[in-house]
C-alpha cells in the first residue's frame, strides 16, 4: 500500500527564511502579515487574488494554506506607506520572527487560530512517490498474478479494468477530492460533512490501526530473509541435517518430506504449530524481527523531515529498479515465455462465474487503498488549486500498470521453475522406461506446474525463493527481491499509519502532546500487541485478521463514504466544489458512478462476500509437520468470535457515534472549518454558477432553486428557475 506525510512533509523555517532574500511586493507582504496578526484583529471580509499568477504552490508557504485571519482596513491604516524602507524592512523583520519561532508556540499559537495553517508536501513530485507508494503495495506482486492466472488469465483483465473504472477511481477520486477541500484528516472531513457522520472517520483510523497492526509482521519477516540472504550457500537452498542417538547425521525428515523453502519457511522462520489453538514456544527471533521493524517504522516516521527527499526516493522508486532488474532477468530464462503465456492467455468461459467478478472488485478495491483515511489524510496537505482529478487517473493508472508488470515478472520466474522440474520429471521418466520400468512412472506435467503456484506468503517465501536457489548468484538476487518486498510494505504501513496520526491530531485528543510522541505511543502500542504472532500459531493469527480485519470493514466504510458525498454533502455540491479547486467539472459519469454505480458494485460485493462465506465457510493452511504439508482446517470458534469482534470495533463507530449525537453526546469535538480560498479560486477560474441540464436533473434529482433532491427521480412537470418567473 506510500511515504508518510509527517516524512515528506518539512515545516522548518528555512523557506521562510529564503522568502526574505526575495524582492517582495504587496501581495506576498500582505499573505505573510495575514500569518503574524493576532486573532482578535478580525477576520477579513475581503479576499485578495493571490493565485492569479501562480500555479499550485508547495512548501511552508504555500498560498493554500495561508491565514485568512487578518483585517485589510487595519493594515493600511497602521502600517507605514508600501514600497517605503520602513514597510519593507518591517516585513524582513517580520519574516525573520516567525522563522525563529519555535514549532511548540506554533501549535499552542496558530492552533487556535482561525484558519490555522496547515503543513504541506515539498513538491508535487514527492506527493505523487508518496501516494504511489501508498497505493502500490505486497499486493501488487504477490496477489494481482495469482488471480489473474487462476481466474481466466487474460480474460480476467476483463473484470479487473470494469471494477477499476465503476469502482477504484471513483472512489480514489472522491477521496483525494474531499481532502483536499476540506482539509483535514478522516475524522475532520467526515465530521465536517455532518455531524453524524463522524463514526466513518473514526472507523477508518481504527481499522488502519488494526491493518498496520499485523502488516508489520510482513516486514518482519522480510528483515529475517534480507538478513539470512547474505549467507551462502542460502539456508533454504538445502535440507538441514540432525544428529541422532548413534552419532550419524542424515537430512530432516521433515524437510525431505516437504522442500527446503517450505521447511524453512514454516519450522525454522515461523516455528509453526500443527493449529492454532496449539501455540507452543514463544518465537525470539520472530519478536526480535517485530521489535526492530516498528523502531524502523518510528524512526522513518519521526526523524526523516530532514532527509525526506531520500527516503520517497529509495522507498518509492527501488521497488520499480528491482523489479525492472528482475525482469530483464526473468526473460532471458528457460521457460519465461510459457509462464508468461499461461498467465495471459485468456479462457473467456471464467467470465461467466460470478466468483471471477467478486475477487476483481475485491483486489481492485484492496490494490488503491481505499478507505483507510491515508488517501484523505495526504490529499489535505495538497494545494487548494491541486488538480486531484489528474492525480487519481495517474496513480490509479500507475498501480494497475505496476500489478501488470509484476505479474510478467512474476510468472517469468515461475515459468523458469516449473520448466526445470518438468525437465527433471521428464528425465527421470525416459531413465525408468529405459531400465523397463513401465509402471508407477512419473506423471510430467508442463501446465499443472504452472498452475501450481500461490498467492501471498506462499508465493513470496517459498516458490519465487525456490526459483531464486537456482539463480547463478542466488544470494544478490535474494538480496534485491527482500529488499523490494521491505521496501514495498514499509511505503504502505506508512500510509496506513499516517491515517490513524493524522485523525488523532485533528480531533485534538491530545492537544498539548507534540506529534513525534504521539506516533512513539501508537508504534510502542502496536509493538506489544504485536508479540501475538511471535509463537507458533502467530502465523495462523496473521492470517485470521488479514481474511477478517480489513476486508469487510473497508468495505463498508467505502460504502458509507460514497453515500455520504452523493445523498448528504450532495454531488451538486461536490461537483461546484472540483470545478473550483481544478478548473473543470467532473463529467457526467463520475457523478453517476457516486451516486449509483459505486454504491451498487460495492453492495454487489459485500453480499457476495457474505454469501461465500456461509456457504464455503472460512479456514486456514495448517503445517503437519509429520506429513510435510499443509492441510486445511476449520476456524475454532473463539477464532470466529475474534473475527466478529475485529469486524464489528471497526464499524460500529458509525452507528454509534449517530446515535450519540443524537441523544446530544458529542464524541467527536465540532471544529471549526479550516480556512479554503474559496473567492479567489473562483475568480482565478472564471467560475459561474453551473445550470443542471435536463439529463442531470433528472438523474440526480437536482432541483432549480439549486437543492438536490435524495429520493429516485421525479418525474412531471419541469421546475421554473426564481430567474424564469420574474
Amino acid at each position: 500500500m506510500a511515504n508518510t506525510a509527517q516524512l515528506l512533509r518539512r515545516q522548518s523555517s528555512r523557506d521562510i527564511v529564503l522568502k526574505s532574500q526575495r524582492s517582495i511586493d504587496q501581495l506576498e507582504l500582505r499573505e505573510l502579515r495575514g500569518r503574524l496578526v493576532p486573532k482578535e484583529h478580525g477576520v477579513s471580509h475581503h479576499h485578495h487574488t493571490s493565485l492569479h499568477h501562480h500555479p499550485p504552490m508547495y512548501g511552508a508557504t504555500n498560498q493554500g494554506f495561508m491565514s485568512d485571519a487578518f483585517d485589510e482596513s487595519s493594515e493600511l491604516e497602521q502600517d507605514p506607506p508600501f514600497g517605503s524602507e520602513a514597510s519593507t524592512s518591517k516585513a524582513k523583520a517580520e519574516i525573520v520572527a516567525a522563522a525563529t519561532a519555535t514549532e511548540q508556540q506554533q501549535d499552542l499559537v496558530e492552533g487556535e487560530k482561525e484558519g490555522e495553517e496547515r503543513e504541506s508536501w515539498d513538491s508535487k513530485i514527492m506527493f505523487l512517490l508518496a501516494t504511489i507508494g501508498y497505493a502500490v503495495g505486497l499486493g501488487n506482486v504477490w496477489r494481482f498474478p495469482y488471480l489473474a492466472q487462476k481466474n481466466g488469465g487474460g480474460a480476467f483483465l476483463v473484470p479487473y479494468f470494469i471494477m477499476l473504472c465503476i469502482q477504484g477511481i471513483p472512489i480514489f477520486y472522491l477521496e483525494l477530492a474531499i481532502g483536499q477541500r476540506l482539509r483535514k484528516g478522516a475524522i475532520g472531513v467526515w465530521s465536517q460533512v455532518s455531524p453524524y457522520l463522524g463514526g466513518i472517520g473514526i472507523s477508518s483510523a481504527v481499522v488502519s490501526y488494526i491493518v498496520a497492526l499485523y502488516y508489520n509482521t510482513i516486514i518482519a519477516w522480510c528483515l529475517i530473509y534480507l538478513l539470512h540472504s547474505f549467507e551462502s550457500p542460502l539456508p533454504w537452498a538445502d535440507c538441514p541435517t540432525r544428529l541422532y542417538a548413534n552419532y550419524t547425521y542424515d537430512h530432516e525428515p521433515e524437510c525431505v518430506a516437504s522442500s527446503p523453502t517450505q521447511f524453512y519457511w514454516y519450522r525454522t522462520t515461523l516455528q509453526c504449530s500443527e493449529s492454532v489453538d496449539m501455540p507452543e514456544n514463544f518465537n525470539y527471533h520472530m519478536a526480535i524481527a517485530l521489535i526492530v521493524s516498528w523502531f524502523l517504522v518510528y524512526i522513518c516516521m519521526v526523524q526523516g523531515i530532514t532527509s525526506s527527499g531520500k527516503i520517497v526516493y529509495m522507498t518509492a522508486i527501488f521497488p520499480y529498479v528491482v523489479l525492472i532488474i528482475f525482469f530483464f532477468r526473468g526473460i532471458t530464462l528457460k521457460g519465461a515465455a510459457d509462464g508468461v503465456a499461461h498467465l495471459f492467455t485468456p479462457r473467456w468461459e471464467t467470465l461467466l462465474d460470478p466468483v471471477v467478478w467478486l475477487e476483481a472488485g475485491t483486489q481492485i478495491f484492496f490494490s488503491l487503498g481505499l478507505a483507510f483515511g491515508g488517501l484523505i489524510a495526504f490529499s489535505s496537505y495538497n494545494p487548494a488549486n491541486n488538480n486531484c482529478y489528474r492525480d487519481a487517473i495517474l496513480v490509479s493508472l500507475t498501480n494497475c500498470g505496476t500489478s501488470m508488470f509484476a505479474g510478467v515478472v512474476v510468472f517469468s520466474v515461475i515459468g523458469f521453475k516449473a520448466t526445470a522440474t518438468f525437465d527433471r520429471c521428464t528425465e527421470e521418466r525416459n531413465g525408468l522406461i529405459l531400465q523397463n520400468h513401465t509402471h508407477n512412472l512419473p506423471i510430467c506435467d508442463l501446465q499443472r506446474e504452472l498452475a501450481n503456484s500461490a498467492s501471498g506468503t506462499g508465493l513470496a517465501f517459498i516458490i519465487f525463493t525456490e526459483a531464486i536457489n537456482q539463480f547463478p548468484g542466488a544470494q544478490l538476487w535474494a538480496v534485491l527481491f527482500f529488499l523490494m518486498l521491505f521496501t514495498l510494505g514499509i511505503d504502505s504501513q506508512f500510509g496506513t499509519l499516517e491515517g490513524v496520526v493524522t485523525s488523532l491530531v485533528d480531533m485534538k485528543l491530545f492537544p498539548n502532546l507534540p506529534k513525534e510522541y504521539i506516533v512513539g505511543i501508537l508504534c510502542f502500542s502496536c509493538c506489544l500487541i504485536s508479540m501475538c504472532f511471535a509463537n507458533g500459531a502467530g502465523s495462523y493469527i496473521f492470517q485470521l485478521m488479514d481474511s477478517f480485519a480489513g476486508n469487510f470493514p473497508l468495505l463498508i466504510i467505502a460504502l458509507f463514504e460514497c453515500l455520504s458525498i452523493s445523498y448528504i454533502y450532495g454531488v451538486r455540491r461536490f461537483s461546484d466544489d472540483i470545478e473550483m479547486m481544478t478548473g473543470s467539472r467532473p463529467g457526467f459519469y463520475w457523478m453517476f458512478c457516486w451516486k449509483y454505480l459505486s454504491p451498487c458494485a460495492m453492495v454487489t460485493i459485500l453480499l457476495a462476500s457474505f454469501h461465500q462465506l456461509m456457504t464455503e465457510g472460512s479456514s486456514y493452511p495448517a503445517w503437519i509437520a509429520l506429513k510435510g504439508s499443509t492441510e486445511s482446517m476449520d476456524w475454532p470458534h473463539w477464532c470466529i468470535v475474534i473475527a466478529f469482534m475485529l469486524i464489528l470495533s471497526s464499524i460500529l463507530w458509525i452507528p454509534i457515534v449517530a446515535i450519540l449525537r443524537v441523544c446530544g453526546i458529542k464524541v467527536v469535538e465540532d471544529s471549526d472549518p479550516a480556512w479554503f480560498p474559496v473567492a479567489e479560486l473562483k475568480e482565478v477560474h472564471g467560475i459561474v454558477p453551473h445550470e443542471p441540464t435536463e439529463l442531470e436533473r433528472s438523474i440526480f434529482c437536482f432541483n432549480m432553486d439549486g437543492t438536490e433532491g435524495m429520493c429516485c427521480p421525479k418525474y412531471g412537470l419541469p421546475e421554473k428557475s426564481l430567474e424564469e418567473e420574474e
